[in-house]
């Protein structure tokens, strides 16, 4: 089973936007499903580590005074303005559920798109990626926008879609529903068996001798994610 050429991107599941006492919790914008999310984008982490499958993690941040905002985010979401995802604060780090260490490769961005003025691109070209497994927050907005980035730079894209949410559950589906009507990311989820450290293997997956305890939680079920249309196709894989 190869996982040569792939790296996992975890997009910013950070405290302001995943976290209970979160910024975008504490505005009225809290992810639906965002607990479920970051438990199963652990799971998926753990699997590429065990694997040595690159893992990059996006944070979306914005430096003193905010002047990297921009009037377009300032104008459809003001109340960011003076309430969260600032650099150094404990909004703006990753939340500890993923159990991110010091020497992990961490992107900050100012924009949806996680490509867009940030060293992603040359970091993973660096490693000799070309395939990119993707999951995070906000499902429609960051997570999607990145998805298509990666598909426009020649990059395909595996989306793992149990570990990622949106304000809404159907948000979350529209967005999934959209990338994979147009064959613009394959669609996957740790819960129905999708193993992050092996991608190109057929799923469910054997458990791995010598796993740690880490690689072995167990991922929230995906039914409550998937799309009704897509949940006969699960099934028939699954079996």
């Amino acid at each position: 089973m190869s996982n040569s050429g792939y790296a996992l991107i975890v997009v910013d599941m950070q405290n302001g936007f995943c976290h209970p006492e979160g910024s975008f919790s504490r505005i009225g914008l809290g992810m639906d499903g965002a607990e479920a999310a970051v438990r199963n984008a652990a799971v998926a982490v753990a699997q590429a580590r065990r694997a040595d499958v690159p893992v990059v993690f996006t944070r979306h941040l914005y430096r003193m005074g905010r002047a990297d905002q921009g009037p377009a985010i300032i104008r459809d979401s003001p109340a960011l303005v003076a309430n969260g995802l600032a650099a150094g604060t404990w909004d703006a780090e990753l939340v500890t559920d993923l159990a991110a260490r010091p020497d992990d490769l961490v992107v900050d961005k100012v924009r949806h798109d996680a490509f867009q003025w940030t060293p992603l691109e040359p970091l993973l070209r660096g490693m000799d990626v070309s395939k990119v497994m993707v999951c995070g927050v906000v499902t429609n907005l960051c997570v999607e926008t990145t998805v298509r980035s990666a598909f426009m730079r020649d990059m395909p894209v595996t989306l793992i879609e149990d570990c990622c949410a949106a304000k809404t559950q159907r948000l979350h589906e529209l967005s999934v529903e959209v990338l994979s009507s147009y064959d613009i990311a394959r669609i996957v989820s740790v819960s129905g068996g999708f193993d992050a450290g092996y991608p190109d293997a057929g799923y469910p997956q054997p458990t791995q001798s010598g796993a740690d305890e880490e690689s072995r939680l167990d991922p929230v079920p995906a039914s409550d994610f998937v799309p009704p249309a897509r949940r006969a196709d699960m099934a028939a894989a699954a079996g």
